[in-house]
């Protein structure tokens, strides 16, 4: 029987002695590179240096190793071909029938703006991926191997004789996925450097590779026959998907939705130093409120929608305190998010059963693309955001001038109304969500929902609607209730009937210009 060799050259070394060790105790001879080679040794591994193989010694700073007919022939020759074997034995090219591959952590050393275009290309691997694919593409022959989680189960099988045609593949599938997100990795930081040096020749790229990695399983998805998975990005540390579970059961499909709605909200809508708490249903915002102390913030969010609060979701911009823990009680939810808690107010939560407690650290959106599947393929859009300027927009359009308070309810409004899904109608004072229409076909219906849950609290309040009003009846409607400032895009044909109809209400009204859909 000719000698059998396994080449072996890793980026992650982890386990890698021992399943070295095991394919020795199989009978294969080891062939490997550099650093790889060194680690092999120390851990007492017989080792053949690559450059021994081929003839050749590594070049360019060692950028050249396993480039060489001697590797590649050994690893794509096929077993069944009498050719092929006759080809390697004429050329004294070593079989390779096992590749142990994973590739330089370009992801982790590299940081956009930070790290500069020369090193960035000098960490970009090229032997590593094209002896990888090699052996994916000849699996039937070859065994490759780029997660050190499948060492020991290769190992047993190796042990007891063989890998089998289904496992081979599967590991080749995994192989040529590393492949692929070592390649986007790549190309994320080049798209980014382009973008920053201005040199981006359109708003989304022509070609979009997208990096995730399983992180989760839920029980299940949305309902319990779908099955579900959640999916960390790569290079992200931060936001619900890296959440960590400081206390109650696991998350659910739908709890890392909500949980991520509330999140979103707490954040988009916060000011410095204040407190925001946001409380969520069916991702869309049922309680939000700003204040200056955490639990008046708790008791004003509750206080916009009680019933819905209750089983929902609650997010917190700031450290959970003890007070606001305490002032909690008594309310069913399903779960807390934010970016601390103090000793005193983990140890309250944590006396409930269910509810998960998750800690939150803020997450990179700096090249955030939303993506939204559909029959076909894919939508692909920038993520939406209320930046600061758009109050410097804000544009008068009615009779009434509003007054600084108004301004202050209707940019409250406003903010709060991007993450309420369309059409969206939110009706806020102080600070202080008091009443929110959603997903409805009409906007005049989520106008009479919003004003419905508000009751009394919608006199004085100010109205934001994140589309234009098509028809004067959304304005008429919520003057009924008692509102008494509008803010609105503006853009409809029936804009000047709008406005019209807001003078003879004595409703201040103002336009941005702006739309913010949230489908």
């Amino acid at each position: 029987m000719s000698t059998r060799y396994a080449l072996i050259s890793v980026s992650n070394r982890t386990g890698v002695v021992e399943f070295a060790q095991s394919l020795v105790e199989c009978g294969f001879e080891i062939l490997s590179t550099g650093g790889t080679a060194g680690e092999l040794r120390s851990g007492g591994v017989s080792v053949t240096e690559v450059a021994d193989a081929t003839g050749a010694p590594e070049i360019l700073g060692g950028r050249v190793k396993t480039l060489h007919p001697n590797i590649h022939g050994g690893i794509l020759a096929r077993r069944d071909l009498d050719d092929d074997v006759e080809t390697l034995e004429s050329l004294g090219i070593p079989q390779i029938d096992v590749v142990v591959n994973n590739l330089y952590p370009f992801t982790e050393q590299v940081q956009v703006g930070k790290t500069s275009m020369q090193d960035a290309v000098e960490l970009i691997d090229i032997g590593g991926p094209a002896m990888t694919r090699a052996a994916a593409k000849n699996h039937q022959h070859v065994v490759v191997v780029v997660d050190p989680a499948d060492y020991q189960r290769v190992g047993e099988m190796l042990m007891s004789g063989d890998v089998p045609l289904p496992e081979r593949t599967r590991l080749a599938l995994k192989a040529f996925q590393h492949v692929a997100q070592y390649d986007a990795a790549i190309s994320d930081y080049l798209r980014a450097e382009c973008a920053d040096a201005g040199r981006e020749t359109a708003d989304v790229p022509y070609e979009v590779t997208f990096r995730y990695t399983l992180a989760q399983r839920p029980r299940y998805g949305e309902n319990p026959h779908q099955a579900a998975g959640v999916y960390r990005e790569a290079g992200q540390h931060g936001g619900i998907v890296n959440a960590e579970l400081l206390h109650g059961i696991g998350m659910s499909y739908l709890n890392y939705y909500d949980a991520d709605a509330a999140w979103s909200v707490a954040n988009g809508v916060s000011e410095p130093g204040s407190h925001t708490v946001a409380i969520v249903k069916h991702a869309n915002p049922c309680g939000l409120a700003v204040r200056s102390s955490q639990p008046d913030a708790w008791d004003a969010a509750l206080a916009g929608d009680p019933v819905s609060a209750f089983g929902g979701i609650v997010a917190f911009n700031r450290q959970v305190e003890d007070e606001t823990a305490s002032a909690m009680r008594g309310l069913l939810l399903d779960v807390i998010v934010a970016p601390g808690y103090s000793p005193g107010a983990l140890e309250i939560l944590q006396k409930r059963k269910r509810t998960r407690i998750l800690r939150v650290e803020p997450s990179d959106e700096r090249n955030g693309m939303d993506v939204r599947t559909v029959s076909g393929g894919a939508l692909v859009q920038e993520r939406d955001a209320v930046t600061s300027s758009e109050i410097e927009d804000f544009k008068v359009v009615s009779n009434a001038a509003p007054t600084q308070e108004q301004l202050d309810d209707m940019w409250f409004a406003w903010r709060a109304c991007r993450f309420v899904r369309s059409n969206a109608i939110v009706l806020a004072k102080d600070n202080a969500l008091v009443g929110m229409g959603a997903g409805q076909p009409n906007r005049i219906t989520s106008v009479d929902l919003a004003c419905k849950v508000a009751g009394e609290d919608s006199t004085g309040s100010a109205m934001a609607s994140d589309a234009f009003f098509p028809f004067p009846d959304g304005i008429e409607r919520a003057a009924q209730s008692g509102v008494t400032s509008v803010v609105q895009p503006g853009g409809s044909v029936n804009d000047d009937a709008v406005i019209a109809a807001a003078n003879e209400l004595g409703i201040a009204m103002v336009f941005t210009g702006t739309r913010h859909f949230y489908h």
